[in-house]
């Protein structure tokens, strides 16, 4: 698939990304190559095969949730850049 430089621009500026005169050669080059590949894929016959989010068996592990001790107050906030009280004091951000 052709892709044009122009087309490499208009996207990196949606993205605001900035690209010299050299990165826009590579990525127009290498993005070429992707959708090519992709192109290639899309000719695959793919009826006869299940759809699948990994392609190793992956299963989570769970345990059980069992309630425990907290650390203290003291040891929480011992690496707090600040604090009020008991409690972490952040900046406001919301007016």
């Amino acid at each position: 698939m052709a892709l044009s430089k122009e087309t490499v621009e208009y996207v990196a500026n949606l993205s605001r990304i900035e690209l010299k005169t050299e990165e826009l050669e590579v990525i127009s080059s290498q993005l070429e190559s992707v959708l090519g590949f992709i192109d290639k894929l899309r000719t695959l016959d793919v009826t006869a095969i299940e759809p699948t989010s990994h392609i190793l068996p992956v299963k989570n592990v769970f345990r059980e949730d069992e309630p425990r001790e907290s650390l203290p107050i003291d040891k929480t906030l011992a690496n707090a850049p600040a604090r009020e009280g008991r409690f972490f004091a952040v900046p406001k951000v919301i007016e």
